[in-house]
């Protein structure tokens, strides 16, 4: 029997309830309901989920895209002082990650190609470099790492199995409240180079770029620079230098008759010099003939080094004015040296004995960059702690190397401001104030503008770095790094000299400044002293 319109409307709508009522079913079986599926699994370990009604949708969490990870030791940038650190808090066990601002990987050594090392020695001549640095120096010395790509593979091995991230942009810095100073970092935000936005958390921060990149967007207080000493208005920093890189050199020729000549000879056509086997150093008569084409360039004395099969590299070329924090003046910079270095290269062929067809063996990718911004520290090291061979109960590295303040566009030659034997960098000079967890390697150590001067040399702030790792590891999971008391050192320092072969206790130096009044070694601090200059004049009657 055929139904009416009216019964097969209702036969409809009753099919469709059916539906929808076996729909929820269903979806209340899969866990589902109004909320979204599964919803307790969604929450963090920490979080536990509640009964009752689902509250009504919050603001969208900025977080919840990012990928998210945990450290105990992130280091920002790949300069290799800061890479010490990993490889030692590495090694004692902790998780580290490196997060490097720049696109290319060795920042000063691999980039900007500085091959030429600068040892530290006392007044006797004994070697101050201790832990994983001596095999990098001894190896350049012995002439086993000279080459670039043996520089490389020191770095490979140095960083062996820890992470590392290369060309990220920092977007934003989480900061907390502090339990020793007024604030600690408690995440990082950044972009990868793919453009993936991440969040990782750490223990420990450490700053290990040339130009501050993570410490100079903190409350940081900047110490102030050379701009003081020669009284300039504005800020500059150190000069920045340009490796010169060449090839084609008869450097046995070029030894053989330097060291022939007449010491007269030799000064006519050369100036005050050395020439060995490996190094050549000075040669100031013959590069101060050097004329450059620009006043934001100079040629000064040669640090120069024998790679092998004629290839050679100079440390001598400097660029005045470059602000490492600003990518155009880098790249500004880099565009002067590379149109002034082919004019040097012409003046050592008709100079030179044995560079007669020397050719230029291609550019760096990078500057040297000596100097950026000094960032106070709980403890800012002084020409005094230097120069009166101060250790401290806190010592992570002794260190060495002259006061050597190199030149600016107000000084082009710089100046040297005293030879200390021996001297400690103490913990307190690599913690940023007030912030807990920042550490600072290399070049960002805290030191006066002077006293950076020795402070900034390789060997002194790599042993600190990894002195600094190892008691990282240490520590952990029993102290902060502020609570480190001096029974605590104490017993780090016979870890560190059992294991590692690192001695920071027992040592002494020789006093430079013993019975200077305080008045004179208030003047030694802020420049008005040239300790080179005043100690001849203090010695007579």
């Amino acid at each position: 029997m055929r139904r009416n319109a009216k019964e097969r409307n209702m036969t409809a709508l009753l099919a469709v309830l059916a539906l929808a009522i076996l729909a929820a079913v269903y979806a209340l079986a899969m866990g589902g309901g109004t909320g979204p599926p599964n919803m307790a699994s969604t929450l963090p370990e920490s979080v536990t989920p509640v009964n009752g009604p689902i509250p009504p949708p919050s603001e969208p969490d900025p977080n919840s895209s990012l990928t998210s990870e945990q450290a105990d030791v992130v280091i920002i940038g790949s300069e290799l002082e800061g890479l010490y650190l990993a490889r030692a808090a590495a090694d004692e066990g902790l998780k580290v990650k490196v997060l490097d601002t720049r696109d290319a990987f060795g920042g000063q050594v691999l980039q900007g190609e500085m091959l030429f090392l600068d040892e530290t020695r006392d007044d006797a001549r004994r070697l101050l470099v201790q832990g994983r640095a001596k095999e990098l120096f001894d190896g350049f010395r012995n002439g086993k790492i000279r080459k670039l790509n043996e520089f490389q593979q020191y770095f490979d091995k140095l960083i062996q199995g820890i992470p590392v991230e290369q060309g990220i942009r920092i977007d934003s810095i989480e900061q907390l409240q502090g339990q020793f100073g007024t604030h600690r970092v408690g995440a990082l935000q950044y972009t990868d180079r793919e453009g993936q936005k991440k969040r990782i958390e750490s223990s420990y921060w450490v700053e290990n770029t040339d130009y501050a990149a993570m410490a100079s967007r903190l409350e940081v207080t900047r110490l102030p620079g050379l701009e003081q000493f020669y009284g300039q208005s504005r800020i500059e920093y150190m000069s920045s230098g340009m490796m010169m890189k060449f090839k084609n050199v008869d450097w046995t020729k070029f030894q053989q008759h330097f060291n022939r000549l007449t010491p007269q000879e030799r000064s006519q056509k050369y100036g005050y010099g050395q020439v060995d086997h490996s190094y050549a150093i000075g040669l100031t008569g013959m590069t101060n003939r050097y004329k450059p084409t620009n006043d934001r360039v100079f040629l000064r004395g040669l640090n120069a080094v024998h790679q092998r099969d004629g290839e050679v590299i100079i440390n001598a070329f400097l660029i005045y004015t470059v602000d490492p924090s600003d990518d155009k003046s880098v790249a500004e910079a880099m565009e002067l040296g590379k149109r002034e270095i082919p004019l040097i290269l012409d003046h050592f062929r008709k100079n030179i004995v044995g560079w007669e067809h020397a050719e230029l063996n291609g550019f760096p990718n990078y500057l040297y960059i000596r100097e950026y911004n000094h960032y106070e520290t709980d403890y800012v090291l002084k020409p005094s702690d230097m120069l009166g061979a101060n250790m401290f109960w806190d010592n992570v590295s002794i260190g060495g190397y002259p006061l050597d303040l190199q030149g600016t566009s107000a000084n082009k030659w710089g100046i040297e401001m005293g030879r200390p034997d021996k001297y400690g960098m103490p913990l307190r000079s690599f913690l940023l104030k007030d912030y807990d967890n920042v550490i600072m390697a290399g070049k960002n150590v805290g030191a006066s503008a002077i006293a950076f001067g020795s402070a900034r040399i390789q060997p002194n702030t790599s042993l600190a770095a990894e002195s600094i790792g190892v008691i990282l590891g240490q520590i952990q999971g029993k102290k902060k790094l502020r609570e480190v008391n001096e029974a605590d050192m104490s017993a780090l320092h016979d870890y560190l000299a059992s294991k590692y072969a690192i001695k920071l206790a027992g040592v002494t130096g020789n006093n430079k400044i013993a019975g200077w009044t305080a008045d004179e070694i208030a003047k030694l601090d802020t420049g008005e002293i040239v300790y080179a200059q005043y100690v001849k004049k203090r010695k007579q009657p």
